[in-house]
This record gives structure tokens, sequence and C-alpha cells, in this order.
């Protein structure tokens, strides 16, 4: 089977007019509401990627970081958020039994290159046997 990759926003809407950036600057700042929420509303935005997924017994993530600028950032500020939210969202849709280290055998940071049209965090995800 060929590793599948699904694609993580940058950020995802609050509200009308308000988005929270998925990086660790702003969730070590958020109230613990404010976390829930945002966690739901990532589900949201991926689910449909992430049901279309086989279901897996072992997995190795790939995170890879597209931002939309050339600004300097911290590859763990971003991508550890991106890894904590889409792997709890592989538990919660059914498609691995859990996110410890049994089933997620390894887990890596990657930086792709500036996309201004389309920034965002492409997950590859590769069977384990």
């Amino acid at each position: 089977m060929e590793d599948l990759v699904v694609y993580s926003p940058l950020k995802v809407r609050r509200s009308k007019d308000k988005f929270f950036i998925l990086n660790m600057n702003h969730y070590r700042n958020a109230h613990f509401r404010t976390l829930n929420n945002v966690k739901k509303m990532y589900l949201t935005e991926i689910s449909e990627q992430v049901k279309a997924l086989p279901t897996y017994e072992k997995v190795r993530l790939i995170y890879t970081l597209y931002p939309g600028n050339r600004r300097l950032c911290d590859l763990d500020n971003v991508l550890s958020i991106h890894a904590k939210f889409f792997q709890d969202a592989l538990v919660t849709l059914g498609r691995i039994p859990e996110d410890n280290y049994l089933y997620v055998l390894s887990s890596t940071q990657c930086f792709g290159e500036v996309d201004k049209d389309n920034p965002r965090v492409e997950i590859k995800i590769e069977r384990v046997l």
C-alpha cells in the first residue's frame, strides 16, 4: 500500500473574523476552553481527509511545513501542535487504536518550502508492517 498524505491548515477559524494560529506560542497562552474548541475545529477541518484513510495498526508520521512567508520559524513551535491534534484525530476517528509509541513508531519534522499561495502542513502516513 502506498503512503498517504493529509493536508493540514496552519490556522483554524475561531469565529467569523478571528483565527487561531496553530503554533506553540498561541497554544501555551490560550485558555483551556479555547484550546478545546480549537481542537474540535481542527478535527472538523481535517475529518473528511482522515475518514478517507484506511485503518492502521502501526504508523510512522512525517510532518512537512510549507509556510506562507519567509519569516524564520521554529519547526517544533508549529509542528508539535499539529502532531498532537492530528494524532488525536486519528484515534478519535478510529484510524489507529491509540497514539502512544506502540502504534505511532516515529514522528519526523521537515521544512518543505515557502508556499505563499497554499501555506500548510503535509502529513505523510507510512504504514508499518
